[in-house]
């Protein structure tokens, strides 16, 4: 069997409340994830969901539901849309910094394993607006900060290459990521790769995933589907079904041992079942890969047989 635990998007227990008549709350969000079957652990937004609230507020509403903390993800505010770690204004810069130390503390009390940062904002959005080295720099610097504030804290950066409040981000793809993760130099820095924002980089996620496994740094895994000319959050394995298929492959095959977070906007659907369809849909991806394994798979691939790789991809 899959030995991965699975959490999803927190914010999708809002939709179709016409089907939930638990509490209308985050607490109630978390209620309602429970019933999500397979689903384990809990992704969330910081500070948006926690704002002003106990913390053993947070780890009742987790004990009550038999459900544990994954991951906090950051979200930065709005008064933070110039940038918030490469923001012109100093003070700004130390406020992104000292928030994301805060929702480190969040993911220690609540005994999570990953801090994910997902900055809107760190970018641009015209040529000759920011220059690009001392953009860098300032990311470089904030992720050293909040990496040694919480040496046994794993912190990743969720990449994106563009946004609606961002054209181009910092840190555009894979590669580049991976160029930051060395310069940060330090053990707890790390990647979430996100399938969608993959896609639109026009990456293939499994090779992304073996590039950052290769290097160690693989520390969380965003699933979803799309078109590929946004960010459509749809189900897992809906439209990319091949290219679902070798992502879990190379999971598998490079041991990640992270958890598995679904990013998906299920806006029409029953959120629960949906949730429930991506746990049992990547449980069977995994199947399929274990079978493709003793199949024969990998002497297709040494031999760059796409025809031998293409019939085993049939039969699974």
């Amino acid at each position: 069997g899959c030995p991965l635990e699975f959490g999803s998007r927190l914010n999708s227990m809002k939709d179709r409340a016409d089907l939930w008549a638990g509490a209308k709350d985050v607490w109630g969000w978390v209620e309602r994830q429970a019933q999500v079957e397979g689903l384990t652990l809990v992704d969330f937004n910081f500070p948006q969901h926690l704002e002003n609230k106990p913390i053993e507020e947070a780890k009742y509403a987790l004990a009550a539901n038999h459900l544990k903390a994954g991951a906090i993800c950051m979200r930065f505010p709005k008064t933070m849309q110039a940038g918030a770690y490469t923001h012109p204004d100093a003070a700004v810069r130390k406020q992104a910094i000292d928030l994301t130390i805060e929702g480190g503390r969040w993911a220690t009390e609540l005994g999570a394993k990953e801090l994910v940062v997902w900055s809107a904002y760190c970018g641009y959005d015209y040529h000759f607006q920011t220059d690009y080295d001392v953009m860098w720099k300032r990311l470089v610097t904030a992720f050293q900060e909040v990496c040694d504030a919480h040496k046994g804290l794993k912190v990743s950066l969720e990449f994106k290459p563009t946004d609606e409040n961002t054209r181009f981000f910092g840190v555009p793809s894979t590669g580049a990521a991976l160029l930051l993760v060395n310069e940060v130099n330090r053990e707890n820095f790390g990647l979430t790769l996100d399938f969608g924002h993959l896609l639109m980089c026009g990456e293939n996620p499994a090779q992304s995933v073996a590039m950052v496994q290769r290097a160690g740094k693989l520390f969380g895994v965003q699933l979803n589907d799309g078109y590929g000319r946004g960010e459509d959050g749809l189900m897992f394995g809906s439209v990319h079904g091949n290219m679902a298929l070798e992502l879990v492959y190379w999971l598998q095959r490079t041991k990640y041992d992270g958890h598995i977070y679904f990013d998906t906007f299920p806006r029409n659907e029953d959120p629960v079942k949906e949730a429930t369809y991506n746990i049992k849909k990547f449980k069977a991806l995994w199947h399929k890969a274990n079978a493709m394994r003793e199949g024969g798979i990998e002497e297709a691939m040494e031999k760059q047989d796409a025809l031998a790789s293409i019939a085993l991809l049939d039969k699974a």
